[in-house]
């Protein structure tokens, strides 16, 4: 038997609320052609056009490996281009096409239409709140993460 029973674990409360928004977003997303991973990625290079796969990866919170073959995809696709950086040569600095620009539009509209749903279902206080609450969370658990190594 274990020591803690699930209902009082915090951690899976949290990751099926995670689950739960990437499955919708997975969701809304499909007509638009996009993955998750790929709505994400479109998403950051709208804001930091330029920005490398290794940050980008970081944004968007999977591995570089991950990143080379959501942005291989997307490259495919024709939804963004990648050209070496001025200086950094071996650095590929990836764009969105003109084609990505509608497509991330299209997809984005979606995206945000179940963010403010979910939002809609808090008041202000409340959103304040839950944000701060997960920020706490957030650093906690990287405060007692063991250092790889």
């Amino acid at each position: 038997m274990t020591s803690m029973p699930a209902a009082e674990r915090l951690g899976s409360h949290i990751k099926r609320a995670e689950r739960a928004l990437g499955a919708t977003k997975h969701a809304v997303l499909k007509p638009a052609g996009l993955t998750v991973p790929q709505y994400a990625a479109l998403l950051v290079l709208s804001e930091s056009p330029g920005i490398s796969a290794a940050a980008l990866a970081r944004a968007c919170g999977v591995t570089p490996p991950t990143m080379n073959t959501v942005l291989k995809n997307l490259e495919s696709r024709g939804l963004i281009e990648r050209s070496p950086h001025q200086w950094h040569k071996h650095v590929l600095e990836a764009r969105l096409t003109e084609e990505g620009k509608g497509v991330m539009a299209d997809a984005d509209e979606r995206a945000v239409r179940v963010e403010r749903a979910l939002a809609a279902e808090f008041t202000d206080e409340e959103r304040e709140s839950l944000v701060a609450l997960l920020g706490r969370c957030v650093d906690l658990l990287e405060s007692v993460r063991p250092s790889s190594g």
